[in-house]
């Protein structure tokens, strides 16, 4: 059963782990890999990464991706969405603190911080949803 878009901008803000997907040119598929986000109802999410980093790199390049957070209990979720990069900017301190933070116990983030940030700079890419995908399809009560 597909979701409302107040159901689905509900799901995407949790503290889901995110896969992103972007082109890798006309002889490769697009690269899926794990990422932390963080996404604000009716905003555009944003995702960090490293400046450089080959994420970077095509995701510049792309112009946009996909990401798609899911869950396995207590019915299986998911939503995707695909749109355009609107800005990539530095990943500011407080920025990162903020998105750590939905997945790091408060006791440990800021050595989780200070060993992140020893990897050098980071961005935050925004990505405004333009075309989104999603279902519940319930649990185990609702199979048999």
């Amino acid at each position: 059963m597909g979701l409302s878009l107040e159901e689905r901008q509900a799901f995407l803000a949790e503290p889901h782990v995110a896969a992103i997907s972007v082109s890798a040119g006309a002889d490769r598929a697009p690269p899926t890999v794990p990422i932390w986000y963080f996404y604000t109802p009716g905003g555009d999410l944003w995702i960090p990464t490293g400046k450089g980093s080959r994420k970077h790199q095509l995701i510049e390049a792309a112009g946009r991706l996909t990401l798609m957070v899911d869950r396995e209990q207590p019915t299986v979720r998911y939503v995707s969405v695909e749109g355009p990069v609107t800005k990539i900017v530095p990943l500011e301190h407080d920025q990162h603190r903020q998105v750590a933070a939905r997945y790091i116990p408060e006791e440990l983030l800021d050595g989780y911080l200070k060993y992140s940030e020893g990897y050098g700079e980071q961005i935050a890419v925004y990505v405004s949803p333009e075309h989104w995908l999603s279902a519940d399809l319930g649990g185990p009560e609702n199979w048999g």
